[in-house]
């Protein structure tokens, strides 16, 4: 069972939640001065319309047409129910799913990648450098580039480099150029923190170049809310009022606050984070400024933080292994708002299988913390013998990631 929307329904304008914050966010500190960062201090790495996203307050933001007329090459994005995962658990929850893996690269990040290509594009800049974990963020960012003429360069975690490289073929088909992270010791596994001082280091020493990031900040997460509000409309046309739950993996938070900011005026729906059990951000880290990156470079953000110089196992979920969490997550978590949970890598791999064999596609190993946080919930609701609707984010697939599926399947995984 699927919803779709027409084209010319696609949301024209981005939800800013900051309005609906339980208190105003606190602000970046800039590294050597710990005051509080302007945008001439932003300036060298963001074009100023992505900085006045950054800490506007409006309620909604326009879309530009220029982005639309992109973004509608896969968007809106399917509201499916996933009824045959409903039999095999012999549940009476109603779970749907934001299908975001139908877009070009295969997942939600083209979402944010495609308005920051344009705006840089519309500021003069020509060339822009980034992180990736696991690769879904440096393809995305690859394919918006070459729909705008921009050069690009991906620094991507080691660990993920060497243990998926198709990811690194997709990126490069796409034009972009692409280096293992750090890249000043080959025998470190890397991290999302390593990878961006690798990036931000770039973007400050090439004229014409800015950097660009996939997650945390408040702009990123801005754009990722068409996911959200497509969802609201099509759970109205599947005769929903509202889902009782609305969940997401969280690394740095950006698919999660697609679909769950939205959602946060709606008292009465939970919002729940899922991260990896090694890497417990939001569930054993300490609410407190800390550095982006692991060198240093960038302001100070207020949120979970695991500590900048933290390196987090060599897990599969590469887009989950970060030591931070976004401001926004990071605020709704701490007062209460939004819940958090974390899994082994194993217990997610096992849920995606599982979800494999009843509802047919492969999800992203990021996108199976989610659907074992679903199946829980489901579970938890055939013990009480309640209908609940459950919402979550397909965020993204994982047919370029097997090799994790194979160690899993040959009880190769590691914790």
């Amino acid at each position: 069972m699927r919803w779709y929307l027409p084209a010319d329904d696609m949301p024209t304008t981005w939800f800013n939640v900051v309005p609906h914050l339980p208190a105003p966010p606190a602000p970046p500190l800039h590294p050597a001065t710990r005051e509080p960062v302007g945008p001439d201090d932003l300036a060298p790495l963001f074009p100023m319309a992505l900085i006045a996203q950054e800490v506007s307050t409006e309620p909604t933001i326009e879309i530009p047409g220029e982005v639309l007329d992109v973004l509608r090459l896969w968007r809106p994005t399917p509201l499916v129910r996933a009824t045959r995962l409903e039999r095999a658990l012999g549940t009476p929850a109603r779970i749907y799913y934001k299908d975001e893996s139908v877009s070009p690269p295969g997942s939600h990040k083209p979402n944010t990648a495609v308005p920051q290509a344009f705006y840089n594009k519309a500021e003069g800049v020509s060339r822009l450098s980034t992180e990736t974990g696991a690769g879904q963020w440096g393809s995305a960012l690859s394919f918006a580039c070459s729909f705008y003429g921009l050069e690009c360069k991906v620094y991507m975690v080691r660990a993920s480099y060497e243990q998926k490289p198709y990811r690194r073929v997709l990126m490069e088909t796409w034009g972009a150029s692409v280096v293992p992270s750090p890249v000043d010791d080959h025998e470190h596994p890397g991290s999302l923190g390593t990878a961006i001082s690798d990036a931000v280091r770039d973007a400050a020493s090439h004229p014409g170049s800015h950097y660009s990031l996939g997650s945390v900040l408040n702009h990123v997460l801005l754009h990722q809310t068409v996911i959200g509000q497509e969802a609201k409309a099509q759970l109205a046309l599947a005769g929903e009022k509202a889902p009782d739950v609305v969940i997401g993996c969280c690394g740095g938070g950006s698919n999660l606050g697609g679909i769950s900011l939205p959602f946060v005026p709606d008292a009465d729906v939970r919002l729940m984070a899922v991260e990896p059990s090694s890497c417990p951000t939001l569930t054993a880290g300490r609410y407190e400024y800390d550095f982006g990156d692991t060198a240093g470079f960038t302001p100070l953000l207020l949120m979970y933080t695991l500590g900048h110089d933290f390196v987090p196992p060599a897990i599969h979920a590469g887009g989950l292994r970060y030591h931070g969490d976004a401001p926004i997550i990071s605020a709704l978590v701490k007062a209460g708002r939004m819940e958090a949970v974390a899994y082994p890598q194993s217990k997610t791999f096992e849920a995606a299988v599982t979800w494999a064999r009843t509802q047919g596609t492969v999800p992203a190993p990021e996108t199976g913390h989610a659907i074992r946080a679903v199946i829980d919930e489901a579970v938890a609701a055939k013990e009480a013998g309640a209908e609940k609707v459950i919402l979550f984010n397909y965020s993204g697939h994982g047919l370029l990631d097997l090799s994790a599926y194979d160690a899993y399947l040959h009880g190769q995984l590691s914790e």
